[in-house]
């Protein structure tokens, strides 16, 4: 059977767990349909999913249509979740984006919409909910085609909106109305279907026009619109005939080399971890050892650009022997002896692994993240306990396996930890997460927002073995350079790659990274280039006839000293500038009541654009610096009689005016150099 690994995806209650729940009934997976209220999904596992109704963790199902196996990803909808999304976007072959009736197309719809565009994975549209008391056909492809993109063809038409009875009727082959429109759509990027439409309409065959449909959805031009409904199962069987003919199937050679990328990684009961892994090529067998790489900084939070790789030492390699694998099939998972190109299995064995990671081969088209906006809060995680100190350090790291994204920070001058975040949502799962899964009772501090900065001028700085000042047997040089926006941290060597031991450039490089994550206001530098200007070292040396003496000798761990001081005497030279995050909003209030808001929102500093009147609706389009927003959701309620609806997503960063905020360094400070050395030669 040929297998499609497809994930559905959706803002926050928009019905995609009950689409997942009625595609597994309608193929016969499950008997009885669950209820997300109930708390009775197959894919909400999670006791917290149960609780609160919402999908927190991306869940695998499988189910087969006709000669298909569909690998099913239930991916989080709401917007402090959109980390797990990340991950599910590097394994998809397609995706079915899911759009509410009633509430139309969403902010975080629009956000999917992008990204599945950009990454030209082939999408089609479902819009559920057209049982619902205000469901719309007419309003909701409107907005599809206005703010998801005009490539949206609808492929069939309702009756009976907004009632227990409604139903979906799919276009026969011989609606004229369905042919022009397919035409007008298809034939844009096809001259030779426009050529043949204008010659003879009569002669362009309904074949033709789905075979062409076909191809551009699979091209990712061109996304077919179903409408139904998951809980009554109207349109659901046009949708899996549109799941099956319209998307592709994955790609590979179950003969070729061993590759594939790691998306999830869980403990088990006895706490072994267990790697999810889409496969691209090759079969990975029980027993067999398999390699497997990730790169320096691949994990940090770098609000520049993650995709971002180094020339020199980029990659770490590990090997591991699998000891268990399991494959998707009929529901659930299924031991099995292998897993092959296309499938979805979960590896056991593979200790150090994690997620992003890439199995046998690499593939040409880096699989790391990086396709949604970084978080842009954080907060202290405080235990409830002096004595569990240790203990809440080991139960974030487990979390941050799962969810790299949340950065975990120590501060071993402060005897603290803190984590990024998306939301205030994501803390509060945290905080259920640990009392729940670790017996840990944890508080927090308000949630902070997060900065970054970036080199305003070019600053150099080195240091020179045998001097008197440097008491490290290393000598480095760097150069710091501002570099265009989004492209992370660059390392580059202006010495000779032979002129030292590759080691030694390896360590200067890494620390590069370490060093980075705290500039000059405590804040992580980002966009720009380091380039080593000046290496030096002594080699590995002894007395006469003794045994190998540091003292006389150069070691990694004389460059990963001398490193941060030159780092930050070159970055203190050029200066760097602090940005905070801006969120573009959109607000939907009374129109009597836009007055009153105006002054609120400029003492937010918010910056809004030119108002939209539609009835007694305002609508209005602005900026507003990511620490205001939660206020303005507390305050939005009051100011708007409960009617005000906001929308919010991140935007890009902005240099702070006035007086940069500081974050407390959390190293041993290598802007002063008496008390770094204090620090680090003492320990070494």
């Amino acid at each position: 059977m040929k297998t499609l690994n497809l994930g559905i995806l959706a803002h926050v209650d928009a019905g995609k767990t009950s689409l997942t729940e009625r595609l597994l009934h309608a193929t016969g997976v499950i008997d009885e349909i669950g209820s997300v209220d109930q708390g009775s999904t197959q894919t909400d596992s999670l006791a917290l999913e149960r609780q609160r109704g919402i999908t927190i963790k991306s869940a695998v199902v499988s189910f087969a249509i006709d000669d298909i196996t569909v690998n099913l990803i239930d991916t989080p909808g709401h917007p402090d979740f959109i980390a797990e999304v990340e991950r599910v976007l590097t394994v998809l072959d397609g995706a079915v984006l899911v759009v509410s009736a009633v509430e139309g197309v969403q902010a975080q719809t629009r956000v999917l919409m992008r990204t599945l565009q950009r990454l030209r994975i082939p999408t089609l549209v479902f819009v559920n909910k057209i049982d619902r008391s205000g469901a719309q056909y007419d309003g909701v492809l409107r907005r599809i085609s206005e703010k998801l993109g005009p490539s949206s063809i609808p492929m069939g038409s309702t009756d009976g909106l907004g009632t227990r009875d409604a139903r979906y009727t799919p276009y026969a082959a011989d609606d004229k109305e369905f042919r022009s429109l397919l035409v007008d759509v298809l034939a844009d990027p096809d001259d030779a279907l426009l050529a043949a439409y204008v010659e003879d309409e009569t002669t362009l065959s309904h074949e033709r026009l789905h075979d062409q449909l076909a191809a551009q959805t699979r091209q990712a031009t061109v996304h077919p619109v179903f409408f139904g409904s998951a809980i009554t199962g109207a349109g659901v069987d046009a949708l899996m005939a549109g799941i099956k003919e319209l998307l592709p199937a994955a790609q590979g050679d179950v003969d070729g080399p061993v590759s594939g990328t790691v998306f999830k990684v869980e403990r088990g009961p006895a706490g072994e971890k267990i790697a999810y892994v889409r496969m691209i090529s090759g079969t990975v067998r029980t027993r067999d050892t398999l390699n497997f790489r990730h790169a320096h900084g691949k994990h940090d939070s770098d609000p520049g650009n993650p995709h971002e790789r180094n020339p020199v030492g980029n990659r770490t390699d590990e090997a591991a022997k699998v000891t268990a694998i399991s494959v998707f099939e009929h529901g659930s998972a299924v031991r099995r002896s292998s897993v092959t190109a296309g499938q979805i299995g979960k590896l056991w064995g593979l200790g150090d692994i994690r997620i992003g990671d890439e199995i046998g081969v690499p593939r040409e088209i880096p699989s790391a993240g990086g396709h949604f906006a970084p978080p842009t809060l954080e907060t202290v995680v405080i235990p409830g306990h002096p004595t569990d100190k240790g203990a809440l350090h080991t139960a974030l790291a487990q979390l941050a396996e799962q969810d790299p994204l949340i950065n975990l920070r120590q501060d071993d001058v402060r005897q603290e930890v803190s984590v990024s975040l998306y939301g205030e949502v994501q803390k509060e799962v945290i905080q259920a997460t640990l009392a729940d899964d670790f017996g840990l009772d944890v508080t927090f501090r308000e949630s902070t927002t997060i900065c970054i900065e970036r080199p305003a001028g070019t600053g150099s700085a080195a240091e020179m073995i045998g001097k008197q000042t440097n008491p490290f047997l290393a000598t480095v040089g760097l150069r710091i350079d501002p570099a265009p926006i989004g492209s992370g941290i660059t390392f580059r060597l202006e010495v000779e790659l032979g002129s030292m031991p590759f080691s030694f450039i390896k360590a200067v490089e890494e620390t590069v990274h370490d060093t980075l994550r705290e500039g000059m206001h405590g804040w992580q530098v980002t966009d720009c280039t380091v380039t080593m200007t000046h290496s030096g070292y002594w080699a590995r040396q002894s007395h006469s006839h003794g045994v190998f003496d540091k003292s006389m000798s150069s070691t990694a761990g004389d460059f990963r000293n001398l490193t941060p001081l030159v780092l930050m005497t070159a970055l203190r030279q050029a200066g760097t500038t602090v940005y905070e995050p801006m969120h573009r909003f959109r607000l939907e209030i009374p129109s009597d009541l836009f007055g009153p808001l105006l002054p609120v929102l400029a003492r937010l500093r918010a910056v809004p654009r030119t108002p939209s009147t539609h009835g007694t609706t305002t609508a209005l389009e602005g900026d507003i610096p990511a620490a205001r927003v939660h206020e303005l959701e507390q305050l939005l309620p009051g100011l708007t009689r409960g009617e005000g609806v906001l929308e919010c997503a991140f935007d890009r960063y902005e240099p702070v005016r006035g007086t940069p905020p500081t974050r407390p360094r959390t190293d041993h400070n290598p802007l002063n150099r008496k008390e770094y050395l204090i620090h680090v030669v003492r320990r070494v």
